[in-house]
């Protein structure tokens, strides 16, 4: 399981090649519009000089920024930063540069609308094609939830399995390549809401095992109703997070 934003937020960035450094700084700054939407980066001279790197680590950092549709590079005008509908917002490192420059309320409902929009779907393919692994996983995942001493950002993990494991058992691999969009809003939830014990995740374990019981029933309906109603307190924890922000900073 591939969990950067969780991970790099407990550990530190991990060492990287220089290709991957520049990637990053790069991408971080377009997404902070450090380069703005229709400008032109540097050239090569300039930006090895600011990263020290060779002009061959360059050209592979466009091509991938490129990948990613953020960049065009054209002849005779350089490489432009296109807009934003371009970009691939599935990719998990723009989501993450999201995140180092900080999310918006609108940006984290947005994820909760793709959620709505496949999960619960996801659940109810699981309730049809779960064998006795997948029930035993879930199940297992579910109860993690209600351990003692979680703390924010272990609850968080837990979820995420949790989540990741229904997109496994639903034996559709297009949903799995949802992982880091339901990474970033649960992580973005956890990050805006208070520890586990002083507010509303001390369900969680309840809502999810409401999941997989529908799954073990075989019950269609039951399990994406399920999974509906967890995103969408997720998506009222994140607008109460904001609306409190709000108050305060009034």
């Amino acid at each position: 399981m591939r969990n950067r934003l969780l991970e790099t937020r407990r550990t530190g960035r991990k060492t990287r090649t220089s290709h991957a450094q520049v990637v990053d700084e790069l991408g971080k700054a377009i997404v902070a519009g450090t380069y703005p939407v229709g400008s032109i980066l540097p050239g090569d001279v300039e930006l090895a000089q600011r990263f020290k790197v060779s002009r061959t680590v360059l050209r592979e950092t466009m091509k991938t920024l490129a990948a990613k549709g953020m960049v065009v590079a054209k002849a005779r005008v350089g490489t432009r930063v296109t807009e934003k509908n371009l970009w691939n917002m599935f990719d998990s490192e723009i989501i993450a540069w999201h995140f180092d420059h900080g999310v918006t309320e609108e940006f984290l409902l947005q994820l909760y609308d793709i959620r709505l929009a496949v999960e619960p779907f996801a659940a109810g393919l699981v309730a049809e094609r779960a064998n006795a692994d997948d029930i035993a996983t879930l199940r297992a995942l579910a109860l993690d939830m209600a351990a003692p001493g979680h703390t924010t950002e272990s609850l968080a993990l837990a979820d995420l399995r949790f989540h990741l494991a229904v997109a496994d058992a639903s034996h559709n691999p297009f949903m799995r390549t949802l992982g880091s969009l339901i990474e970033a809003a649960l992580v973005g939830m956890f990050r805006l809401s208070t520890p586990p014990s002083q507010n509303g995740f001390a369900n969680i374990a309840d809502t999810h095992m409401r999941i997989v019981d529908a799954i073990v029933a075989g019950d269609v309906a039951g399990a994406r109703k399920a999974m509906e109603d967890v995103i969408v307190e997720g998506r009222e924890q994140v607008r109460d997070a904001y609306a409190a922000f709000s108050e305060v900073s009034a």
